[in-house]
């Protein structure tokens, strides 16, 4: 890296070297059966020049001193997008905790044992299920240096536990899942076990979900598809600067409903989104972007936030080849005070959405979602008394969240990236077919 950086400043005004390399093992699980386990490594690395004021970049993967990869960056830059920052200098970066010895160290067997736990225990419960499971452990190294100074290196460990069945009667298809993702070993699939099995007793009955207005429980799996993609792209600085965001001017209202409150935090310990800095370079932290209902900010990254005359939020993030971009790194949804059970007890009738398909179809910018019921589930007289199909649900995310009946009082992740609990809506309109 070092020799990269040496040859790209000689020229360029600035340049920068991101280095990601990694070592993962699978194990895969397929129609109930071991289907394979893997190891792979990867090495990549790119450069990011500001030359003549302009934004060069290119990326290799393994091994090269450079001279290709300056070479690239210093033609891309031509044609570049021009520069409105500049690379941070040296900073003392939050200590997080992500990395565990004990990860690494699980052996594939015990890998193996879990997945076959899994399974074992879904099919026991459900005949002619077939079950998907992914177990997976990696370490990941990030190294970051610029020509200002900036200097930053972290190692990460992750863990991942995912279970998936298929249950195939004719025409219908049931689909349930759960996972978790953690740093630290997840040795215990029992909570796994108990969710996917708790999602096919709801859905052992079949019930007919009327055409009207409903009130809806999104479970934190139902938050996440169809609630939160709206809210991400609002939150965008990138789109806040563009003017399209429709919370870009409220900053200080009361745009939702006072119980909600969302962050950006990326350092909690031993979640696998959180870490030291992002893929800039620019130290983590706790952004605040609602509070009691009220919009506190936005998310950017150093382009966006040199655009904007803002300070970066420490949200630069970039897959291996590409340049950074914004997104955030670990939304939480803070927990309310009711729980599930009486939030079910409260509706006369309605439903429970777990995974809607296709909702970030609609406008987006608008706050408008739409999709197909992919698991949800009937409640009547405060009950679940079954599972629903050929039902659409739509809504708009600004409407729901303005005026909540409930926000549940247990988050939970779902994946890596977002914590939340479950939330009761007023009303969303639903169709039935037939």
């Amino acid at each position: 890296m070092e020799e990269i950086l040496a040859r790209a400043q000689k020229t360029a005004k600035e340049a920068e070297v991101f280095e990601v390399t990694s070592e993962e093992t699978q194990v895969k699980f397929d129609a109930n059966r071991l289907k394979h386990m893997e190891t792979t490594q990867s090495t990549s690395v790119a450069l990011r020049i500001i030359k003549d004021g302009k934004i060069g970049y290119a990326t290799t993967t393994g091994i090269t001193d450079g001279q290709q990869l300056v070479k690239d960056a210093v033609e891309t830059a031509v044609f570049g997008t021009e520069a409105k920052f500049s690379l941070p200098y040296n900073s003392i970066y939050p200590k997080v905790d992500i990395y565990d010895d004990a990860t690494p160290q699980v052996a594939i067997n015990d890998m193996v044992a879990l997945g076959n736990k899994m399974v074992a225990a879904v099919t026991a419960h459900t005949a002619g299920i077939l079950c998907y499971a992914n177990i997976a452990r990696s370490v990941m190294t990030v190294r970051i240096i610029n020509s200002r100074g900036g200097k930053a290196e972290y190692k990460k460990s992750f863990f991942s536990l995912d279970l998936e069945g298929h249950l195939i009667e004719g025409t219908d298809m049931l689909f349930v899942w759960d996972g978790e993702n953690s740093c630290q070993p997840l040795l215990d699939p029992k909570p796994i076990i108990d969710t996917v099995i708790r999602q096919l007793e709801w859905a052992k009955e079949k019930a007919k979900a009327p055409t009207k207005v409903l009130p809806v429980i999104f479970t934190p799996y139902g938050i996440a598809s169809a609630l939160t993609y709206p809210l991400i792209t609002a939150l965008n600085g990138k789109v806040v600067y563009e003017g399209a965001s429709p919370l870009g001017d409220k900053v200080g209202q009361q745009v939702f409903d006072k119980n909600f409150n969302l962050c950006d935090d990326p350092t909690i310990a031993y979640q696998p989104a959180s870490r030291p800095c992002d893929d800039e370079g620019v130290s983590s932290q706790r952004t605040p972007l609602i509070e009691e209902g009220v919009v506190k900010g936005f998310l950017y990254d150093l382009q966006t936030a040199g655009k904007a005359g803002k300070k970066s939020t420490g949200n630069g993030n970039r897959s291996r080849g590409s340049l950074p971009t914004i997104s955030p790194s670990a939304l939480v949804i803070a927990p309310g005070t009711a729980t599930f059970d009486a939030m079910v007890s409260d509706i006369k009738e309605g439903l429970v959405i777990e995974q809607l398909m296709g909702s970030e179809q609609g406008n987006v910018l608008g706050g408008d979602f739409s999709g197909n019921v992919l698991l949800g589930y009937k409640i009547e007289k405060g009950k679940i008394v079954g599972r629903v199909k050929d039902t659409m649900v739509s809504g708009n995310v600004y409407q729901i969240l303005k005026d909540i009946a409930a926000i549940g009082n247990e988050a939970r992740w779902v994946g890596s990236v977002l914590q939340t609990p479950p939330i009761y809506c007023q009303g969303l309109s639903v169709s039935s077919k037939g």
